[in-house]
């Protein structure tokens, strides 16, 4: 498994009923395969994992490795309050057709340096499944230290990082540290085009959900050195890319989804649908997008 390229952090689609809506889910999932992702990522954030029951995450994992069919690898997140039900979730995602795992440390508790990466290895010790570290302090306020990656390096596995710290410098200390030992990959959409720049070898996305092309287009060109034409898509879709950093990211995104013809708006309690002034002015900003959406080079067979 290669953790390169755009990983689309997917919706979990749900029908007016709060039922899993698998059709429209396979929809979003061909929109992403035909603009040329390289990964699915599944109960994210994004994909509503904390309200998703246990049967629902691996239903969505069967959807998707059914239909990708071997095409791209499918990553489902793991983000549990305990050891032993992290190590339960990582035989199911294997059982039920996953191809790796991104995991969060410990839930709830906040783990001291020592407990969160004897959690991770623990987890890391009882699969043989490639591992990505979500590491999002802002969100989650845990902190992977490079330490912390120093002692984890000893699982052959655990061999990606979603970066998600906010800082850049961390993407050269770490490339500076361990070489390629962790494959680094941008988690924030306002920061992608840096932090690839800067040595990310791929994307886990939000905007994508909406917008796959644009977002491919971004990561292949940088691949190949055509800096000043990525850099005019990226500014063209900031605005866009600012929704996937809001507490509502997920109604927002949702509602580009719905825009663009690629998901609907329906979310699951205790979330809502946006309403009144914030859903028109999010409509506001998917619309102007919408009406200066760039013309995108050929950018699928680009060899770097």
């Amino acid at each position: 498994m290669k953790w390169q390229g755009v990983f689309p952090a997917v919706t979990t689609k749900f029908t007016p009923h709060d039922e899993l809506d698998l059709e429209a889910f396979k929809s979003n999932l061909e929109a992403q395969l035909e603009a040329g992702v390289s990964g699915i990522v599944l109960g994210g954030t994004l994909g509503e994992a904390s309200t998703l029951e246990a049967e629902e995450k691996y239903a969505l994992v069967r959807a998707a490795a059914g239909y990708v069919t071997g095409k791209v690898p499918v990553v489902i997140n793991v983000a549990e309050q305990t050891t032993k039900a992290a190590i339960e979730a990582a035989q199911k995602a294997a059982d039920n057709g996953a191809s790796g795992l991104m995991m969060l440390p410990p839930m709830r508790y906040k783990a001291d340096d020592k407990e969160t990466v004897e959690f991770y290895k623990a987890t890391a010790k009882s699969t043989e499944l490639p591992i990505m570290i979500y590491n999002n302090p802002v969100d989650y306020k845990i902190l992977v230290t490079l330490d912390m990656f120093e002692s984890l390096a000893e699982c052959e596995n655990i061999c990606a990082v979603k970066e998600s710290t906010r800082d850049i410098t961390n993407i050269t200390r770490m490339i500076n540290r361990f070489g390629d030992r962790f494959t680094i990959l941008s988690g924030v959409d306002t920061l992608a085009m840096e932090s690839i720049v800067m040595g990310a070898k791929g994307w886990v996305a939000g905007l994508v959900c909406a917008f796959p092309a644009e977002t491919v287009a971004i990561y292949n060109l940088i691949q190949v050195g055509r800096i000043e034409e990525a850099r005019e898509i990226y500014r063209w879709f900031m605005p866009l890319l600012e929704l996937d950093i809001h507490p509502k990211l997920v109604q927002y995104i949702k509602l580009a989804e719905q825009e663009t013809g690629l998901g609907t708006e329906n979310v699951r309690a205790p979330r809502l649908t946006l309403a009144g002034d914030e859903r028109a002015h999010v409509l506001q900003i998917i619309h102007a997008a919408l009406a200066n959406r760039p013309q995108l080079p050929d950018y699928k067979d680009l060899q770097a």
